[in-house]
């Protein structure tokens, strides 16, 4: 267990040091960022002083040495746009998303676990082709579609929710289902299908032949067992609605940090754009280390040694 553990710790050091090396290098190359800094009439003299002033005559690889060194210790630089220390930004707005894809991704297992049970336990049912239904559903429809939908139905039209902000709780809503209806299709169907081979199991039969109740049977011995790989899809789910919260915060006016990613990306903040595309990946490679090693330490054949 332990010679697993630092395998993966080593991988995903070596995953969030090449996103990050990638990611300053895509930035760095789509632009210069002394004339996006200098804005529209600058002369030549202007951006040239800009250039030496932030260092971008230097050679990329030493620019990114220096970047990654000071991101370390916490220094993310400072934001060309905002005029505050990028560290102190992010810090300021992750709160917001961090309670939004937390609900969105709870919403989405109290939904589409019960649903992939129920599918699987009564299959080509109503309750079967309702669960399909949603999981086509949620497939083919854009999340900024759904939202604009559910904003024109509760708010609109029966005022029933706020559009936009972050007062209440009912702000939170709407983003909730909207972000969450995106993990869902994945999860139910794996939460199905894993109902499905569990429950045709030898020891499930075996467990009904001793006389087990039925809700004894479905839930300590089959989901306990399909459950197991739905952990892993709702770490990597995770992980992707940390970082796609952007449309959904652009939609509902929600500043949190993927509100200030899409506003940064519209006004070439290099050093912000950088440092939450960092922090997102991070989320994303945090969530998917520690759903491995849980499933490690539910499987019994990685807990020896």
């Amino acid at each position: 267990m332990l010679v697993f553990t630092l395998k993966r710790l080593g991988l995903a050091l070596l995953v969030a040091l090449a996103v990050s090396m990638l990611s300053f290098t895509l930035l760095h190359l789509s632009g210069d960022p002394a004339s996006a800094i200098a804005g529209e009439g600058a002369t030549d003299v202007d951006i040239a002083a800009i250039r030496a002033y932030y260092g971008f005559d230097r050679p990329l690889i030493v620019q990114y040495a220096d970047w990654l060194f000071k991101a370390l210790r916490g220094d993310f630089g400072e934001s060309y746009y905002f005029q505050l220390p990028v560290a102190q930004l992010i810090g300021d707005r992750l709160s917001i998303t961090m309670t939004l894809g937390v609900c969105g991704i709870s919403f989405a297992l109290l939904t589409a676990v019960p649903l992939g049970v129920a599918a699987a336990v009564r299959p080509n049912s109503l309750i079967d082709r309702v669960a399909l239904f949603i999981s086509v559903m949620g497939q083919a429809m854009p999340s900024f579609w759904f939202g604009l939908v559910l904003v024109v139905i509760f708010s609109i039209k029966f005022q029933l929710l706020p559009p936009s902000g972050t007062k209440s709780w009912e702000n939170f809503i709407m983003p909730t289902v909207v972000l969450g209806y995106y993990a869902m299709p994945a999860i139910m169907r794996l939460t199905r299908a894993g109902m499905l081979d569990v429950l045709s199991a030898d020891y499930v039969r075996t467990a009904r032949a001793k006389g087990a109740g039925e809700m004894r049977v479905m839930f300590k011995h089959a989901l306990r067992n399909a459950i197991i790989p739905v952990v892993s899809l709702s770490a990597v789910q995770m992980g992707f609605m940390l970082g796609g919260s952007i449309v959904v915060e652009s939609i509902f006016a929600l500043h949190g940090a993927g509100y200030l990613a899409w506003e940064s990306i519209g006004r070439n903040d290099l050093p912000t754009v950088q440092a939450l595309i960092l922090i997102f990946s991070l989320f994303y490679i945090v969530f998917t280390f520690l759903s491995d090693l849980l499933n490690a330490w539910l499987d019994p054949r990685m807990r020896v040694g």
